[in-house]
């Protein structure tokens, strides 16, 4: 933990101490009721319609694990109110949106390229840089945030609502800095598929960043057509005012429900990332124990262990299911490995975009250049973690993921143990 890491921890502790004192006297920081959220959304904007009810049932199951579960700090419960408030008055206005402007209804959305696979495996470096393609359209974390109004091309890169996530975004950096050596985030920085499903209320956002166990197995039995049908409502809005060639679009748990994904996108590309399982599994639970104890009094490191391995297990396999099916033409798949975007990553592009046919500019290769000098790996700082720091048993895993690492010649990165 960096200096920096040790004084803002202190702090938060602070706080949470004090807000810990007024619960304890009956004055809670902030209401998680369902109730309570919906009638704040509605008195916020002025408007009632959310574009349905069905999300109202992902919704209750979520407060209830939160309060149940998730033993969130002051802060965290904070964090928590005004995440889903803000997922809750996005859907109001976006609602709204449509209903003035019905021609956001008509938008195709074509071809769409997905990043998809194992966490920490280079996919989100790769998404950032295929996004330095003028003509590629990825969803920024500024439109995701605020998507209402719809942006418009003339002010894409200068709308206020760009600094307004930014002020919004150094709460993570205050309550979490470590993360941003783990995981960029920034307001002009394309955004996970997850982040636009939240307001769905099936996503696998939540269990990331709390501990809601029972909202995540109710998560997995779900029909996840509804999200992926948010997904596609809130691409049209996105670009309605501003349209590209492309779709480029990523979230590693894509790969949990790829009927859905393909049933709303039958001509979707996908481009799947592999890395060592062993080195990924162990950087997937730094990333979530980062996130938790920035919002819960719980942090038993084996926890994050046992659930990431547990989770990937089952996704890996329905990846490989997805290959055994040949649901997805193999025009239409790519396969990369986390070296070749550390060793390669202009090589890793021209290989995506000649699989798909799609037009490499001078212009877009010179941005993307440009990008990877710019942003450097370990730009933030290295990511340090080892798999003994979350109970992990190296044998385990390996007996685990042999299927998955025999079948895609994934590339160990530490010695076997014998």
């Amino acid at each position: 933990m960096t200096l920096t890491s040790t004084i803002v921890s202190a702090g938060i502790s602070a706080v949470n101490t004090c807000g810990a004192l007024l619960n304890r006297l009956g004055l809670p920081l902030a209401s998680l009721e369902e109730g309570d959220l919906l009638e704040a959304a509605r008195r916020t904007t002025g408007l009632a319609d959310f574009g349905g009810d069905e999300f109202r049932v992902g919704l209750g199951k979520l407060v209830s694990a939160l309060e149940s579960e998730a033993d969130l700090t002051p802060l965290g419960r904070v964090a928590a109110q005004r995440d889903l408030l803000g997922l809750l008055i996005n859907r109001l206005h976006l609602q709204a949106d449509r209903t003035r402007h019905p021609e956001i209804a008509a938008e195709r959305i074509a071809d769409p390229i997905f990043i998809v696979g194992l966490p920490r495996t280079g996919s989100t470096a790769l998404h950032h840089l295929l996004a330095q393609d003028p003509e590629t359209r990825t969803p920024r974390a500024w439109e995701v945030m605020y998507p209402s109004p719809p942006p418009t091309r003339a002010m894409y890169e200068t709308d206020p609502r760009i600094e307004r996530a930014r002020k919004q975004l150094r709460w993570l950096d205050w309550l979490a800095p470590d993360f941003k050596a783990i995981h960029p985030v920034g307001a002009e920085l394309p955004l996970e598929c997850i982040a636009i499903m939240s307001a769905s209320f099936l996503a696998a956002r939540f269990q990331t960043t709390y501990n809601v166990p029972s909202y995540e197995a109710w998560l997995n039995a779900q029909d996840m057509r509804p999200a992926y049908a948010y997904h596609w409502r809130f691409l049209q809005h996105l670009q309605w005012r501003t349209p590209a060639a492309r779709w480029v679009l990523k979230a590693p748990s894509h790969v949990f429900a790829f009927d859905a994904l393909l049933e709303t996108y039958p001509d979707a590309r996908i481009v799947q990332t592999h890395r060592d399982p062993l080195t990924a599994v162990a950087s997937v639970a730094s990333l979530s124990s980062v996130l938790h104890r920035a919002f819960s009094w719980r942090r038993e490191p084996s926890r994050f262990g046992r659930e990431v391995t547990d989770r990937w297990t089952e996704g890996l396999e329905r990846s490989l299911e997805l290959r055994r099916t040949g649901r997805v033409a193999p025009e239409r798949l790519i396969d990369v490995h986390h070296h070749e975007v550390v060793d390669d990553p202009m090589g890793v592009v021209r290989r995506i975009y000649s699989q798909f046919e799609m037009p490499l500019t001078t212009a877009a290769e010179a941005r993307m250049r440009a990008f990877l000098e710019a942003n450097p790996r370990h730009k933030h700082g290295p990511h340090d973690y080892a798999l003994d720091a979350f109970g992990l048993d190296a044998q385990d895993l390996i007996r685990r993921f042999r299927a998955y690492s025999e079948h895609f010649g994934v590339r160990p990165e530490a010695p076997r143990p014998r």
